[in-house]
């Protein structure tokens, strides 16, 4: 067996604005597993800087090392797995972690990018939400009406890095053209606000019919945000609440304490799939909502998180539609069309650019 990885710098299609500055390129790392009959698994890492707990300067060292003690242990099962990340990734690590598990599934399953086998492969689509980024006015606006003439019936705004009476503006369009049964307008803070102004902005929010609120201060606020989940006119989610915990009790105190009305997932950051499945469980557990969203992967791991999603049951649109924001994606069966993602059979993978 050979276990290496290969880096690669993904390259947006316009400087992506959010409260933490301008992305305009975007590294991920690809973990390739090959066993000796030459079927080789992928799987992305992708962290995102100065979110990402693993977001660290020893990044590719500690790569290195996990590929290498891979490939001595010679993993062939998920018990054997979950063992090696409890010896290896234990904390600090969910996008090494993710994609070891995804290049695992992908070798698993013969190795042609199928990580999980369900309808997903066979053409049936997701319903995704139209993610709209912070920039100037017309930008933003721009992009409300691109997005709403391609079919998306599910609006995401990025809030919180310009000028609010200027992001109240693009949300008041949509809802002067569109009603709540029309449009569903989800809006993102990444925790922009703080105690003092954040209800002033829940109730103007509130008159626009808003669908949810993510992360509408800092996380690390428990008791802060539980009182907001208890009083806010807008249901809130956790998403950034959710990076850095680890144990399956953790994750439970967490939910349990803070009650939020929807947990908003990136296997990525929290460690892969196996770890979702934790957080999903918590979350039916006390009737929380949840949907998944990508991390700016390419469309490797966007690919491998679609099939997760669709195989355990999506009721409400999803956040899987970042694969169009590079200019050197890598070619894909994935399309986005009319509001909805889906794998097309008969279209192939091109993973040249990946020099691997």
């Amino acid at each position: 067996m050979k276990v290496h990885w290969t880096k690669y710098n993904l390259k947006f299609k316009f400087d992506a604005g959010t409260s933490r500055g301008i992305l305009r390129n975007k590294v991920s790392y690809f973990v390739l597993i090959e066993d000796n009959s030459g079927i080789t698994g992928i799987g992305e890492c992708s962290f995102l800087p100065g979110l990402s707990i693993d977001d660290r300067p020893d990044y590719e060292d500690k790569l290195t090392r996990v590929c290498n003690s891979y490939q001595q242990q010679r993993i062939s099962d998920y018990d054997s797995l979950l063992k090696f990340f409890e010896e290896q990734l234990a904390v600090g690590w969910p996008s090494i972690r993710m994609g070891i598990e995804t290049a695992f599934l992908d070798r698993m399953n013969g190795g042609d990018r199928i990580v999980f086998h369900n309808g997903f492969i066979n053409g049936e689509a997701i319903p995704i939400n139209g993610l709209i980024w912070m920039g100037e006015k017309r930008f933003m606006l721009e992009q409300v009406k691109e997005k709403i003439e391609s079919g998306f019936r599910c609006i995401k705004v990025k809030i919180g890095a310009i000028d609010f009476d200027a992001e109240l503006e693009v949300l008041k369009y949509v809802r002067s053209k569109f009603t709540e049964q029309d449009i569903t307008l989800r809006v993102d803070a990444n925790g922009a606000f703080n105690m003092k102004n954040v209800m002033k902005k829940l109730n103007l929010l509130e008159k626009l019919k808003i669908h949810s609120i993510e992360q509408p201060i800092k996380a690390g606020q428990w008791e802060s945000m539980r009182k907001l989940c208890e009083c806010s006119p807008i249901p809130i989610g956790l998403d950034e609440e959710l990076i850095g915990t680890y144990t399956y009790r953790q994750k439970m105190e967490l939910i349990e304490f803070i009650k939020p009305h929807f947990i908003i997932l990136k296997p990525s950051l929290l460690g892969g799939f196996v770890a979702s499945d934790d957080w999903i469980q918590i979350a039916r557990s006390n009737k929380t909502g949840w949907w998944i969203t990508s991390a700016l992967e390419s469309n490797i791991g966007l690919n491998a998180i679609c099939q997760y999603t669709f195989g355990i049951g999506v009721e409400i649109e999803q956040g899987l539609g970042t694969g169009t924001l590079y200019r050197n994606n890598i070619q894909s069966p994935l399309l986005v069309n009319d509001g909805n993602i889906q794998y097309v059979t008969g279209r192939s993978w091109d993973l040249s650019g990946l020099q691997i």
